[in-house]
């Protein structure tokens, strides 16, 4: 009976991931833009800019379905985990690594949670700005988990991936979806340099994911 359970359940979290991929595509036209890299089953970090909820499902969704398999976001548990239909399509769909954003309550390293991920062979989805960007400047500080990550993993690809367009798409206070197409670019990955502080690592990387953007010349 639990295996029959555990099998329904993949089966209703694979149907649903490809039921989203649809959706998304047909209210966004969202497309892939792959710029001094392919698309290929190689294990990545892929950070991105965070202006929406609806970030990691676009990337999610343009990935070729072999990579989305073994693609997993790092994401907040305080937001998969609030409700019943959250906690099914972040942990069960996207196979979200969850990490607790509140230091006071957490259980386990956020980082280790991270490298486990990596080390089971999992390719990774993460925002290194921490919260979605409300503000009028391109991409708000990295924080420190990029360069970690990079540092205790530095054969895995970090690469660059900007998802243009979604503020036009969805305005805030709207809830129709307007007619742009949604443009996810990836660039060429970077990894932390020998001796490279951290500082100077997170200012180079932010650079290479703000040069992807549609307005700083990359043709979407």
């Amino acid at each position: 009976m639990f295996a029959k359970g555990s099998f329904l359940r993949t089966l209703a979290a694979r149907t649903t991931g490809h039921a989203l991929a649809l959706v998304a595509r047909f209210i966004t036209a969202v497309r892939a833009d792959w710029h001094g890299i392919e698309p290929v089953d190689r294990q990545r970090v892929y950070f991105a800019n965070h202006v929406s909820n609806a970030d990691m499902p676009m990337i999610w969704t343009v990935l070729p379905p072999a990579m989305r398999r073994k693609t997993r976001p790092v994401a907040a548990a305080d937001y998969w985990l609030k409700n019943s239909l959250r906690a099914f399509v972040g942990p069960e769909v996207f196979n979200c690594v969850l990490i607790d954003r509140r230091p006071d309550h957490r259980e386990e390293d956020p980082l280790e949670k991270i490298l486990e991920a990596l080390d089971e062979g999992s390719s990774l989805i993460i925002f290194p700005e921490g919260n979605r960007n409300m503000t009028e400047a391109p991409l708000l500080p990295f924080r420190a988990g990029l360069y970690n990550i990079g540092k205790a993993r530095p054969d895995v690809d970090l690469v660059p991936t900007w998802v243009a367009n979604l503020n036009n798409i969805m305005p805030k206070g709207e809830v129709i979806p307007l007619p742009f197409i949604c443009t996810v670019t990836f660039g060429a990955p970077v990894k932390v340099e020998e001796g490279e502080s951290k500082a100077a690592f997170l200012a180079r990387a932010a650079a290479k994911l703000a040069a992807l953007a549609p307005e700083n010349g990359v043709e979407a």
